[in-house]
């Protein structure tokens, strides 16, 4: 009886796991195929529940990598000026969302390959939609910047993201896009 009872609660919990994973997880498609991230609640719950809102309004469609320097990151998620339809590469970079800026989550995580953080202006105070992904390890971010997910499949993809130039702080001309951005839980 007593081993019925651990199967039974071992089943339940690996469910229950399972589904939050998956709520978990955001999904970007890229011309080169998808990256899926592990998003952390437990680590900076007000960021990912951001991330998810602008996910699940579909604001992060069609936004481009807007800075990206060859051996550091990828940068988008500006929903402001950063849509393809309209770009104007001088503005990428300076916009955000409708909602208030978010307080740092800063954690102990490390800033190496495949991890996901908010951007930022000066204020640790200043996040709100933009955010990168790391090509390598970038010690110093370490603590400064709020991570809020890690690549967990797709990484490849990431490193084919079009470079920008780095006379111009990773500007892109004829950025890469987001085509669409989900919770995986969403599709």
């Amino acid at each position: 009886m007593n081993k019925f009872i651990i199967k039974i609660l071992l089943l339940i919990f690996l469910t229950t796991n399972n589904v939050t994973a998956e709520e978990n997880i955001m999904i970007l498609k890229l011309k080169d195929g998808d990256v899926k991230i592990e998003l952390f609640e437990d680590v900076a719950p007000n960021h990912v529940k951001r991330i998810k809102q602008l996910a699940e309004e579909g604001k992060y469609d069609g936004v481009v990598f807007h800075r990206v320097i060859d051996g550091f990151m990828a940068q988008t998620g500006d929903v402001k000026f950063g849509k393809i339809e309209g770009y104007k590469r001088r503005y990428a970079g300076q916009g955000g969302s409708n909602y208030p800026d978010l307080d740092a989550e800063f954690s102990t995580i490390k800033y190496e390959e495949g991890t996901v953080g908010m951007a930022r202006a000066q204020s640790p105070n200043s996040a709100n939609s933009q955010f990168f992904i790391m090509f390598n390890r970038s010690p110093n971010l370490d603590g400064n910047y709020t991570v809020f997910g890690k690549v967990i499949d797709g990484q490849e993809v990431v490193n084919s993201i079009k470079r920008g130039s780095m006379s111009d702080n990773g500007s892109v001309i004829n950025p890469d896009i987001m085509k669409k951005v989900s919770i995986k839980s969403d599709k």
